[in-house]
């Protein structure tokens, strides 16, 4: 890869066009917005309000659909191909068995890998919270995923929720079941209210809080994961500077996720996290990532 930053899903992964936007800035892999198995609207405005720095959403995965998905992923391979850039896939379901059906769908378009994201609140498991909740409901979707994907060599990762009393167990659980990565983290559960209005902001009441303030909760996240398993981690979560970036990859990380970043930044910030980390790298004589990776996990 060109470089460890990796548009996050959700943010610019809409269409061909806005993919290969964030390469041509600097992004060394980019996400597409997840897909599910059928098209799906999504919740009315307001569906994303800017608070303190970050931003509280409730999109409601608004997609075309898997069948779908698999044009506008073909399209942006033949896009990125020019800009020496990765494209991964995101895919959500209802029940751990349609996620085989959709990473299967998914497949047919080649990406460079496929996220599977268990850890939105607007998809449950039959316990009424994200799959990604417990380690059991975790694992089953990803051998679902692992079944549907045999014989095609598309890697996966599978992003996980800070929302969860311990992290550690279910990052073990997906690895066991064949996850090739990690992607830590989801946003964190959040909502905003109008204290004239005396009601919520947000149409969906609720939504997720992303950006620089859920740093230390991703960082933590991803510290834990390290010690736990030894496949690769994609950090997300609060990265707006190269030395964001450079912590994350102190606590493990192997990729760095830019998401409400580039709301903020907008794609032109890839190439200025790029410069930065560069320069972190010169001043503390790092020739490669792997130079200071993991560097402040206990014991290195």
């Amino acid at each position: 890869m060109k470089s460890p930053f990796v548009l996050a899903s959700g943010v610019l992964g809409t269409s061909a066009s806005l993919l290969a936007r964030s390469a041509r800035a600097g992004a060394g892999a980019v996400t597409a917005k997840s897909c599910g198995p059928e098209p799906r609207m999504g919740h009315a405005n307001p569906i994303t309000i800017p608070w303190k720095d970050g931003f509280v959403n409730a999109v409601g995965l608004t997609n075309p659909g898997a069948e779908e998905e698999v044009q506008v992923l073909n399209e942006a391979k033949q896009r990125l191909s020019k800009e020496n850039c990765l494209l991964f896939a995101s895919i959500f379901a209802p029940t751990a068995r349609e996620f085989g059906r959709v990473a299967r769908i998914v497949a047919e378009a080649e990406p460079d890998l496929i996220e599977v994201n268990i850890s939105c609140p607007n998809v449950g498991s039959e316990y009424g919270t994200p799959f990604s909740g417990f380690p059991a409901t975790a694992a089953e979707v990803v051998r679902y995923v692992r079944q549907a994907l045999e014989g095609t060599g598309v890697p996966i990762s599978v992003k996980l929720s800070p929302n969860v009393a311990e992290i550690r167990s279910i990052a073990k659980a997906v690895v066991e079941e064949g996850a090739d990565a990690i992607t830590a983290i989801n946003t964190v559960p959040g909502m905003l209210i109008d204290a004239y209005a005396g009601k919520p902001i947000l149409k969906n009441k609720t939504g997720g809080y992303s950006g620089p303030p859920i740093k230390p909760i991703a960082l933590h996240c991803v510290y834990e994961i390290a010690q736990t398993v030894s496949v690769p981690i994609i950090a997300t979560g609060g990265v707006a500077s190269g030395l964001d970036a450079a912590e994350f990859i102190l606590a493990g990380a192997t990729l760095v996720g830019v998401g409400a970043g580039v709301y903020l930044g907008g794609a032109e910030m890839f190439g200025r996290l790029n410069q930065e980390l560069l320069a972190y790298m010169a001043e503390m004589n790092y020739s490669s990532l792997g130079a200071f990776r993991g560097k402040a996990l206990p014991g290195r």
